[in-house]
């Protein structure tokens, strides 16, 4: 017989959220996440990026259920037999990038994105972003309302609302997708290996500011963007097997 796993609930503050948490404290027990094996994040996707966040480097498996509007990267709420789906649970090591920014005064910024990084125009001026793939420049000069580069994890996400591709789980791949491409007019964007170092360059940051945007964390007027793939941190989160997050990236390709 397995043994249950201290298990710490967390919930967004949404009133849906807050009632699955009093319901669930009184029905199973609850432990502080310092003291807990797992995780159990009530809300919806961006409140589970913020508890990924919150718990990158801890070690600890989270376990979403969909108390909000989206839940891509949840799991079905269901408040029957919790400790037996957590114990029968996949669970997936998704890597974030590092982004590392400089901006206009010369103020150096890291953040961490598990979903992606995006450079996004900040005026009526289109940007105009330099792309430099492993210290080799690969487009002179791109002008658009932004570009962002994405995990599998968060290909679904923005990406996907870019147009950009879905990329399986596991494939070491990472999608740089342009928003709203002027010149050059059919670029569609690119997958590059997730050893890549990406370099991006602000062309006239002061006519046309970019800022950069890791996850929730944004930094404005940015003039230079360097991203890898975090090699040292990362982050467990846990799905029931008959929904894993293969089978939901594989399913979102088909869907009309």
């Amino acid at each position: 017989m397995r043994r249950k796993k201290r298990t710490a609930f967390v919930a967004d503050r949404a009133l849906a959220a807050r009632q699955a948490l009093r319901r669930l404290t009184a029905r199973y027990d609850n432990v502080p996440p310092d003291k807990a094996e797992v995780i159990v994040a009530l809300g919806g996707d961006g409140f589970m990026l913020q508890t990924l966040h919150r718990f990158m480097g801890h070690e600890l498996p989270i376990f979403g259920m969909n108390r909000g509007t989206v839940g891509f990267l949840m799991n079905r709420y269901d408040e029957e037999d919790l400790e037996t789906r957590i114990a029968a649970a996949e669970t997936h090591t998704l890597r974030p990038l590092h982004m590392r920014s400089v901006d206009l005064r010369g103020r150096v910024r890291n953040a961490l994105a598990i979903n992606e990084v995006s450079l996004l125009r900040e005026s009526r001026q289109a940007a105009k972003i330099r792309v430099t793939i492993d210290a080799v420049v690969r487009m002179e000069e791109l002008v658009c309302d932004g570009v962002l580069l994405a995990t599998p994890s968060g290909s679904t996400a923005y990406n996907l609302s870019a147009h950009g591709p879905i990329i399986p789980v596991g494939s070491n791949i990472l999608a740089l997708t342009p928003i709203s491409a002027f010149r050059p007019r059919n670029w569609r964007g690119a997958l590059l290996p997730s050893s890549a170092k990406i370099r991006f360059d602000i062309l006239q940051h002061k006519k046309r500011p970019v800022s950069a945007v890791a996850d929730s964390t944004e930094v404005r007027d940015v003039i230079r963007v360097d991203i890898i793939q975090e090699r040292v941190r990362a982050v467990q989160i846990m799905f029931d097997p008959e929904h894993n997050l293969e089978e939901r990236i594989l399913s979102e390709q088909f869907e009309h």
